[in-house]
């Protein structure tokens, strides 16, 4: 094995090939099919392993079957050079003839370095988004609400960030720049960056207020200045809200801090007035026996609060109609609930009214009489 690696001067393996050796042509070689055969191995291996670790499909498509590639290319580059890398230190220790020209031999290992963290960059870039699946696979009703997704945006926007800081550390060592040197400029122009980066670094604390006070959360309908809609993520930087025309406003996060924030979603309550017209002629025991039919039918649904400060009562008496003021509260946690719960409710005063023989006031038949 030893004459393999140091051939003699006039053996076959001492041949040289456009500045290169036989023996290092070779090993060239075989490091690039080894890396070849280890990257399909690795994308065929993974996805099977880990579906034995992971039961959620989501996760295991996420985390492999989508990225199956960039484990590949990551497994076939690191094996490349270790072994490239290994053959190196064994010829400047003299034990083989593995030899590289100079600028070949600095870029090669560089490369395959590059290859390497580039590749687990993009792989965990990917597997952020399994945060979401994670939670929800935790979560005891499977449900995510508001406050979750609100940190589960939160979790994945803070992971990304770090995923590309500490990925271009390992991806500029790759490409040769000192980091020792890169640190310390870093330092030195801190104070130029900062001021540059100000308004990144304004949404960074916008971000961070927003999480810690929680004015708002995903899914909430929110007021801010002459936005109105709802939450559908909150990042890092900015706040998306989709408006009730279906656009999608980004606001940075920064505008947050000073800015009033109306949240409708925080509501305990939802108030509801409205004003029945009940025809002039109107017996006053119908209207009367009536109106306590209504607060009766609000005092025993199961959707309404403060009951004491409910009424239905006569509020005016015009020449035209005799008006009926409505006050309750309901106990609902979305506009599309309080919705159909109006108009269930409402149906329920049509039948009332209808039971009490009342009329509602109509224009066109006082104009025709």
């Amino acid at each position: 094995m030893a004459n393999i690696f140091q051939p003699s001067a006039d053996s076959f393996w001492s041949e040289q090939i456009l500045g290169l050796n036989y023996l290092t042509v070779a090993l060239l070689t075989g490091i690039l099919l080894l890396a070849i055969v280890v990257r399909f191995i690795t994308m065929w291996v993974a996805p099977k392993l880990l579906s034995k670790i992971i039961r959620s499909d989501s996760i295991q498509s996420k985390a492999v079957k989508d990225s199956d590639k960039a484990l590949g290319n990551a497994a076939g580059a690191g094996i490349a050079m270790y072994v490239l890398n290994t053959l190196i230190k064994l010829h400047e220790e003299g034990q083989n003839d593995f030899s590289l020209p100079g600028i070949i031999e600095e870029l090669l290992p560089n490369l395959l370095q590059f290859i390497l963290a580039l590749s687990l960059v993009l792989w965990a870039f990917r597997l952020v988004s399994i945060v979401k699946d994670v939670v929800q696979l935790f979560d005891k009703d499977g449900e995510l609400d508001g406050s979750e997704l609100t940190l589960i945006s939160a979790v994945e926007s803070l992971l990304r960030f770090l995923i590309i800081a500490i990925g271009s550390v390992f991806i500029a060592d790759a490409l040769g720049f000192n980091l020792t040197s890169l640190i310390a400029g870093l330092g030195i122009s801190g104070l130029a960056l900062a001021l540059a980066a100000k308004d990144t670094i304004s949404n960074l604390f916008g971000a961070t207020t927003v999480l810690l006070d929680r004015p708002f959360k995903v899914g909430d309908w929110i007021i801010i200045d002459s936005v109105e809609g709802e939450v559908m993520e909150i990042s890092l930087r900015t706040t998306h809200i989709r408006t009730s025309m279906d656009t999608v406003v980004t606001v940075p996060n920064a505008n947050l801090v000073n800015t009033p924030i109306e949240n409708f979603g925080k509501r305990r309550w939802r108030r509801w007035q409205s004003l029945l017209h009940l025809d002039l002629n109107s017996n006053p025991e119908d209207v009367a026996t009536f109106c306590d039919g209504v607060i009766e039918h609000i005092k025993s649904s199961p959707i309404t609060l403060k009951h004491e400060s409910s009424w239905c009562q006569v509020s005016a008496l015009s020449a035209q109609s005799l008006d009926i003021s409505l006050n309750l509260y309901w106990d609902v946690a979305g506009g599309s609930t309080e919705r159909e719960e109006k108009e269930k409710f409402l149906l329920s005063v049509m039948q009332l009214a209808k039971e009490k023989k009342l009329k509602f006031f109509d224009a066109r038949m006082m104009q025709n009489s």
